[in-house]
């Protein structure tokens, strides 16, 4: 990874071996601005930038570089340069990962007992227009003076150090990533109202959310250098995926269930009560009991009845009425309070409607605050 600098870089030092002649500076002046062929036959500092990649002297016609000469035999050097620095960037906290990337400065063949580099009273100052596009460059910069050892030079060298705090701005990725995956989490739960009567459409909403998020979660990664180690927006896009492959999970469950429902609904015995009057005494009368599409009748027994006196018979043999209890294994049970039929995969359904969104809502809790902890 690496980050490009444009910069002028100016060198101040004192050159005490020269002999200066006042008429080389002109009235009232107290200095002169050098050619480069003069330039090129006095001493010169050798600082470079330790970790760059590239560094040059812009140029259009000419390189854009000045010598000036001052009476107190002060020799003051100014370029317009660009550089690109490499910096091993960290990106466990992407999109609120802060970069932290210096710049060395150091000499490269004088050791510290010949040249000493010292930062200028006003050190390094930034363009106040400058504006990045994915940053905010944190103020004030760091500066630093100290020896660095190389092993492949002897001695130590003097050497120059400043640190850019890159700030990522969260803002383009809350537009462009967390709003638009959060809903098309929420999308996914209208899966839960749509019950199995709309079954296609339940499954391409579903599938539809996950393809939406598997597209958005590959253009992010093209976006950053590819790194080994999980990133905090990946816990982020894994977490929607997981809710949205949930309720799809969801969807499976309750579609096996209403087909249990269905196949014991189906296979359940029919039992018609019949209700009938005795009749006067030695009168004979026939009972019927229709079970699963079968007739089976018997001789009725005569019993001393009065007129008007009614029996309730439900046949010979015949099985009794089936009757559901709740259980956690039950597709389907009768409330004991409403007497009212409950269905399984409906009411897990229902249950969905709930418990999918607190469950993404304590997802968020726990994302952010630990996000922004972490990031601070």
């Amino acid at each position: 990874m690496d980050f490009r600098v444009d910069m002028f870089v100016h060198q101040k030092w004192l050159e005490s071996r020269l002999k200066l002649h006042d008429d080389i500076f002109e009235e009232g002046d107290d200095y002169v601005t050098l050619s480069n062929e003069f330039f090129d036959n006095l001493w010169q500092p050798d600082p470079y930038f330790l970790n760059s990649k590239v560094a040059e002297i812009a140029t259009l016609t000419h390189k854009f570089s000045s010598v000036t000469l001052y009476r107190n035999k002060t020799v003051r050097y100014a370029a317009r340069m660009h550089a690109i620095i490499a910096c091993q960037m960290e990106f466990q906290l992407y999109p609120m990962d802060i970069q932290i990337c210096p710049i060395y400065i150091e000499s490269f063949s004088y050791s510290n007992q010949k040249v000493r580099l010292k930062w200028a009273d006003s050190g390094v100052t930034l363009n106040p227009e400058l504006k990045l596009l994915q940053y905010n460059l944190g103020q004030p910069l760091e500066l630093e003076e100290s020896d660095g050892y190389m092993p492949e030079k002897v001695g130590n060298f003097s050497r120059l150090t400043v640190y850019f705090r890159f700030e990522r701005q969260i803002g383009h990725h809350l537009i462009q990533t967390f709003a638009p995956s959060s809903l098309v989490v929420m999308l996914s739960w209208f899966s839960f109202w749509l019950g199995l009567d709309a079954i296609p459409g339940r499954v391409t909403l579903l599938v539809t959310c996950m393809l939406t998020l598997v597209t958005m979660f590959t253009g992010l990664r093209a976006d950053i250098p590819p790194v080994a180690y999980i990133k905090a927006l990946d816990l982020w896009m894994a977490g929607c995926m997981m809710f949205v492959f949930s309720a799809l999970g969801e969807f499976v469950v309750v579609k096996v269930l209403d087909v249990q429902y269905q196949y014991q609904a189906n296979r359940m015995p029919k039992v018609i009560p019949m209700r009938i009057s005795a009749m006067e005494k030695g009168q004979c009368q026939t009972v019927a009991n229709w079970e699963s599409g079968q007739v089976r009748s018997r001789k009725a027994t005569p019993t001393a009845t009065t007129p008007g006196q009614q029996t309730s018979l439900q046949g010979n043999g015949g099985p009794p009425k089936p009757t559901r209890r709740q259980s956690l294994l039950s597709v389907a049970w009768t409330d004991t309070d409403t007497g009212v039929e409950k269905i399984m995969w409906r009411e897990i359904d229902k249950m969905s409607r709930i418990i999918f969104p607190a469950l993404f809502l304590v997802f968020v809790i726990l994302y952010w605050p630990i996000l922004l902890m972490k990031s601070s």
